[in-house]
């Protein structure tokens, strides 16, 4: 009986392991998809048990229907139908790893595929389009937010089961074409934010089954083409981001009547607002804001029932009828709204009060008047901006009792008064912008308590007193507190995650403090116009990603230090108006910063799309103040120490600055030569030599700066002809040349004296001279050779017969010498 047992065990184990057999997935695809974690493990240096990747169940010994990232379908083969291999490589803030798109190779022997996600990957190269003709049975293709590049293969246009493809952020090139088009059963579309350009097809009609349509961040030009609406089934449509110009077409509003979302943002569009679309009954977001459109805002959009999401405004061409508010009643229930630049005015529009889903309102660049109304801080907004009205008052302290407030920008309006004490209820809030304002007295303490606070920017108010001191745990990365009028020494209670700290223009004094250090994740260090007083620090090397060093106008002393060379990252050092002595730094040369193109990423403030409302960075830019872009800084190089006492000569290692644009060192007491290296400052747009004592000749290297708009030399001691060619004929300016000893040249309208040629005796005598010295040289040169060889000649024959003489001698010597023996 137990054998008979064992016996019925076994036959069930190998029953149990044939079954399994057949239903694990085909060996083909196991080993392809083991290449393919091979090969992505092999570029970006990883560990094959690396959880991140969640490819460590992936191995041979197993079943890959249970890998994870792998779906198989349940029939008797069991292939493998979907694979989501989407964010495999990570992205640090400074740096990005990327793979070859040759790793996908493996992938395209799994024919069985549906559905294929390698979104966010940053893999570079071009798309291998013949491989892709494999995967006839593709439904669903997400290559989003990788590097590919070159143009769309037409074999991935030749998916006939093809529903969902998404190509948004690459770097794919060239035109649709009618390749396009023969895609019949296309559900979706979307090729956002590409690099396609040209129009548009008409022959997209053709994708008659098309349900979404995403042609997003691209370079489209011309108009949107009639054949759209032969799209009977697109819900759908997203243009934005493009070039797209002329008229809405009428015909949208007629025909596309499943259509839930419009998205045309961010184009060259013109025209109205098409009256067509009010017969649009599913429509719940329409986007038409930064256009060219004109003409009076329609009320019957707030007619549209389903609507939810409306974004308007951005240019003053589109206006609101005011005498609208009144009478006003709106049928839909808006849970975005924005009128940005529409031309409202008066008190903000009561009827905002009935859409009780409300969670973002922008109503920026209007001309809005009075309070902040109390019904508005009573609704549960997530995102407020009212920026840039004549809104006045104070923020009722209701405002920061709103559970959901995450974004309040308030800038550029009338405001006043203190801050509520209360504002560090508002515990969720990530956004304050105030700056612009009247605001005075503390800053309430009660702000250190808003844990999520990410950007701060109090500036251009009337704050006074000393900063609060807020958690080093805490997350606040942008704090902006310039233009006030706070005072004591330099606060450095702030966030261990502090980027940018902009403390200029207040009344801070004494020496800059050295646990500023401590800051090791700063960025950008604005402190001018303070009273900072003390030496330049050296410690401030110490902050290794600091790009931004601004003290200008302050009372530093000495020299400064070669160990701001250290500061790799630094592209804009401002140090004028100060009183610092010595010499330029020669290490100067090594600021890396300076020399090679930055990383666009590096740029923190890009991570926010409020960042365009940040203060701009203060400069004196070609003899005028000019503030830089926060969000463009990083396309930006300078060097200023202008109006101090720095002495010696300039150093030739500036010149191997070659990203810089400006540079200023005016208003010292540099002597010497103009360093003939500044000719290699490819980039440069200003120089500013100006009320120092420098001399000699303006190099003529400078005519290869094809950047240069602005030249002072002014109050020199600098002579000789100003060099010509290139830009320097456009440096037409007598007053960037004046007081020097000796300058001439076409920009000033001086001719350069011209040399005589000698008087024709004293030429002729000169001439002779000349011919006689060569003719002697011709004559002499044989003669001095034949005399030389009978000397040498002489020589050794006198030579010899002195010796033999010597010798003849010697012999005798001895002769005499055996007759006296013998």
């Amino acid at each position: 009986m137990a054998k008979m047992n064992l016996s019925l065990f076994g036959l069930f184990m190998i029953f149990f392991l044939l079954f399994n057999l057949c239903l694990s997935c085909p060996g083909d695809q196991k080993q392809a998809l083991v290449q393919f974690k091979s090969l992505v493990m092999k570029a970006t240096n990883s560990s094959a048990d690396d959880p991140l990747f969640g490819l460590y169940t992936w191995n041979s010994s197993s079943d890959c229907c249970q890998w994870e990232r792998v779906i198989c379908t349940t029939s008797e083969s069991r292939p493998v139908i979907a694979l989501y291999l989407d964010s495999l490589v990570l992205m640090s803030l400074f740096e990005v790893t990327t793979i070859s798109s040759m790793v996908l190779t493996p992938l395209f022997a799994v024919t069985s595929l549906m559905i294929l996600d390698i979104s966010s990957n940053y893999i570079q190269g071009e798309i291998p389009g013949h491989a892709f003709a494999n995967l006839t049975k593709l439904v669903y293709l997400d290559m989003k937010q990788n590097n590919f590049t070159g143009s769309i293969s037409p074999q991935v246009f030749r998916l006939r089961s093809l529903r969902f493809l998404d190509m948004s952020g690459n770097e794919l090139t060239g035109d649709l074409s009618k390749q396009v088009s023969s895609l019949q059963n296309l559900r979706e579309l979307s090729l956002e934010e590409n690099r396609f350009g040209g129009s548009i097809p008409e022959e997209i009609g053709n994708l008659s089954k098309l349900r979404r349509l995403s042609l997003r961040g691209n370079s489209f030009v011309g108009g949107i083409p009639s054949s759209l609406v032969s799209l009977k089934e697109l819900q759908v449509l997203d243009l934005r981001e493009n070039s797209l110009s002329m008229e809405i077409p009428d015909e949208i509003g007629d025909h596309l009547t499943n259509l839930t979302t419009l998205v045309l943002s961010d184009n060259k569009l013109t025209g109205g607002i098409p009256s067509s679309l009010q017969k649009l009954g599913k429509l719940e977001t329409i986007r038409f804001e930064n256009n060219l459109l004109s003409g009076e805002i329609p009320s019957w959009l707030f007619d549209i029932k389903t609507l939810k999401k409306l974004f308007l405004g951005g240019n003053k061409n589109l206006t609101w009828n005011n005498n609208n508010n009144a009478r006003i009643v709106p049928k839909c229930m808006l849970s975005q709204l924005s009128m940005k630049s529409c031309g409202l005015s008066g008190k903000i529009p009561g009827w905002i009060s009935t859409h009780k889903s409300l969670v973002f309102l922008d109503l920026s660049e209007n001309q809005l008047q009075g309070p902040f109304p109390e019904w508005l801080a009573e609704m549960d907004i997530g995102s407020i901006f009212l920026s840039g009205n004549n809104l006045s008052g104070s923020p009722p302290p209701r405002l920061f009792q709103t559970p959901s407030l995450s974004v309040l920008s308030l800038s550029r309006n009338n405001f006043s008064g203190e801050l509520p004490e209360n504002v560090g209820d508002a515990i969720k809030l990530m956004i304050l912008m105030l700056a612009g304002n009247n605001f005075s007295g503390e800053i309430p303490k009660s702000i250190t308590k808003i844990y999520r606070l990410l950007l701060l920017d109090l500036a251009r108010n009337r704050f006074s007193g000393k900063p609060p001191n807020f958690d080093p745990e805490a997350l606040l990365a942008f704090i902006d507190m310039s233009y006030n009028e706070f005072s004591g020494e330099i606060p450095v209670s702030f966030s261990l995650d502090a980027r940018i700290l902009a403390l200029g223009s207040n009344n801070f004094s004494g020496n800059l403090p050295w646990n500023l250090t401590n800051l090791s994740k700063l960025e950008q260090l604005d402190l001018h116009d303070n009273g900072i007083t003390g030496e330049f620090p050296r410690f401030l090397s110490q902050i290794s990603t600091l790009q931004v060093l601004n003290l200008r106008n302050n009372s530093l002393q000495c020299s400064i230090p070669d160990e701001i060379a250290n500061l790799r990252n630094l592209r804009i050092l401002d140090a004028s108006s100060n009183n610092l002595t010595g010499k330029i730094p020669a290490k100067f040369g090594n600021l890396v910063g300076m020399i090679d193109t930055p990383n666009t990423l590096s740029s923190t403030s890009d991570l926010f799309t409020f960042s365009i409302e940040f203060n701009d960075l203060i400069v004196n830019w070609k003899k005028s103040k000019l503030g830089l872009p926060s969000y463009k800084l990083e396309i930006y190089s300078l060097l200023d120490l202008s109006k101090n006492k720095l002495s010696g000569q300039i150093p030739t290692s500036i010149g191997s600055l070659k990203g810089l644009k400006l540079l200023n060192i005016s208003y010292n007491n540099l002597s010497g030569n103009i360093p003939v290296s500044f000719g290699y400052l490819q980039s440069l747009e200003s120089l500013d030599l100006s009320h120092n004592q420098l001399s000699g000749l303006i190099p003529p290297t400078l005519v290869k700066l094809k950047q240069l708009s602005t030249l002072d030399v002014s109050n020199n001691k600098l002579e000789g002809k100003i060099p010509v060619g290139g830009q320097m004929d456009t440096m037409n300016d007598p007053n960037y040349y004046a007081n020097n000893t000796g300058l001439c040249g076409m920009q000033i309208q001086l001719p350069c004296p011209v040399e005589p040629p000698p008087p024709k005796q004293q030429q002729d005598e000169k001439e002779k001279a000349y011919w006689v010295s060569w003719q002697g040289v011709a004559i002499g040169y044989p003669i001095s050779f034949l005399f030389t060889v009978v000397i040498l000649w002489f020589s050794g024959y006198f030579q010899a017969a002195l010796a033999l003489s010597q010798q003849r001698r010697r012999i005798s010597i001895r002769q005499n010498s055996l007759r006296s023996v013998f």
